[in-house]
């Protein structure tokens, strides 16, 4: 979602870290830009103003300005602002009461349906035992995705039939929720196309019967400015606690979720990222701001790579390569886990300095590249995979046949893996650092 304006503010803040001391006119022409490439992210332009202001209030101090660093000072005073921009309001998840109830509200299309699963896998990690109830009447199909959901997740879905009224389907989730020892309910409530007195008069109805303690709004974060209205609505009418921003990995530009809180008051809590049901991150204002100045998100990367890697995994994969006894076969499992991590694009962006080689890693991965070289590897017999050597002409033949790919590519993936190899007996043999992390795509270069 940010890459546009991320392009735009590092390579302005990189002028600036270039050219050791700076100017107030350099600060000024600097900021220009920013407000800029702000504004073209569609971010509010109160909050762009006043961003601008208090950046360049602190930017032209004397402890900037004469300091041989005073670039980087100035990338630092515009991550810190930028995190308080993200950062308003209390962004604190309370799980209380007996049993905790989260209401999801939101207009139709914004992904409460989905975000209500994300949401209760999430809980499913911090150890609670979470009941969904599909709180929305008036729309089968919206019921129909919320149990297909919860199957696939292996959490019970509360159900009414058609034309309940939606406090009785509040209720009745509530009272199923005691009676099986669960100890949360996610209400995934009705939608409209428009802010409407009908709905905010249904949602507060709900909200005074069971007493949530979240009101999260879904916003989805493609809508751009049109979200502030909505949320300004949802705040005033139910009393929302917090945001959930969907469809951040999208293509839109970024300026609803740089402004919501800022104008609203209202913080964001968690992060849509992808479709899948564990594409939902808790929301780090500081981590986002270093993302989008392209300083890398490290402790996030961390956090997916402890979710998706089995340790007693990693250690006997870490075993193979210090002993030099990684295989194809190796090498596929780890782009299997690699692949629960999320897209390699949006990893490799959370390293700092990697924002050119994400979007390489990505495009590589879009051209199919990784699919590929998958299929490549899948064709070949389990000796095949173990020892490459074997690999003769008509094998590779039989290989490229059956993965639907060509005998050149076949070649490439051998000849590339077994450098890999030469490189790993290298650093075994002589105590270097180990490779990184393998299940890149080994396609073009």
């Amino acid at each position: 979602m940010f890459d546009s304006l991320s392009d735009r503010l590092r390579g302005v803040l990189g002028s600036l870290t270039g050219r050791g001391r700076i100017t107030p006119e350099d600060v000024d022409a600097a900021m220009r830009e920013v407000r800029l490439a702000l504004l073209e992210a569609d971010v509010n332009f109160r909050v762009v103003k006043e961003f601008v202001a208090r950046v360049k209030e602190r930017a032209v101090g004397v402890e900037v300005i004469e300091n041989v660093n005073a670039g980087q000072m100035v990338v630092k005073i515009v991550h810190e602002e930028l995190t308080a921009i993200l950062g308003a309001g209390d962004r604190t998840f309370r799980l209380t009461g007996s049993p905790a109830v989260i209401m999801l509200v939101g207009l139709q299309g914004s992904g409460k349906t989905t975000s209500a699963a994300k949401l209760a896998r999430q809980i499913v990690r911090m150890g609670r035992q979470p009941l969904l109830v599909a709180a929305d009447p008036y729309r089968p199909a919206a019921v129909d995705q919320l149990i297909t959901l919860g199957r696939s997740i292996e959490i019970p879905v509360h159900s009414a039939p058609a034309g309940t009224p939606v406090v009785e389907i509040a209720r009745g989730g509530i009272a199923e929720a005691r009676r099986t020892g669960r100890d949360v309910v996610i209400l995934d409530t009705a939608g409209r196309l428009q802010v409407d007195e009908a709905l905010m008069a249904e949602i507060r109805g709900v909200s005074e019967v069971v007493a949530p303690c979240e009101v999260l709004l879904v916003v989805d974060a493609m809508v751009g400015q049109e979200a502030v209205p909505v949320a300004e609505a949802f705040r005033d009418a139910v009393g929302v606690t917090g945001l959930i921003l969907t469809k951040v990995d999208g293509d839109a530009r970024g300026g609803a979720a740089l402004s919501i809180s800022a104008v609203t008051g209202v913080p964001v809590k968690f992060i849509g990222v992808g479709e899948r049901t564990d594409a939902l991150e808790v929301f780090h204002p500081d981590r986002l701001a270093g993302r989008i100045l392209g300083m890398g998100d490290v402790l996030t990367l961390v956090e997916k790579a402890q979710e998706a890697f089995d340790e007693k995994q990693a250690e006997k994969m870490a075993e193979k390569l210090r002993k030099n006894s990684f295989t194809l076969e190796d090498f596929l499992d780890q782009m299997q886990q690699l692949k629960k991590m999320g897209p390699i694009g949006s990893l490799l962006s959370m390293v700092p300095g990697m924002g050119g080689a994400a979007k390489e890693a990505q495009a590589a991965v879009d051209r199919g590249e990784l699919k590929r070289t998958e299929a490549i590897i899948r064709a070949m017999t389990p000796a095949e995979r173990r020892d490459p050597g074997i690999l003769n002409a008509s094998r590779r033949r039989r290989i490229a046949n059956g993965s639907g790919t060509s005998l050149q590519e076949v070649n490439r993936l051998v000849k590339q893996f077994g450098e890999m190899q030469k490189l790993m007996r290298q650093l075994s043999g002589g105590g270097g650092k180990r490779p990184g992390i393998p299940g890149l795509p080994m396609g073009r270069r």
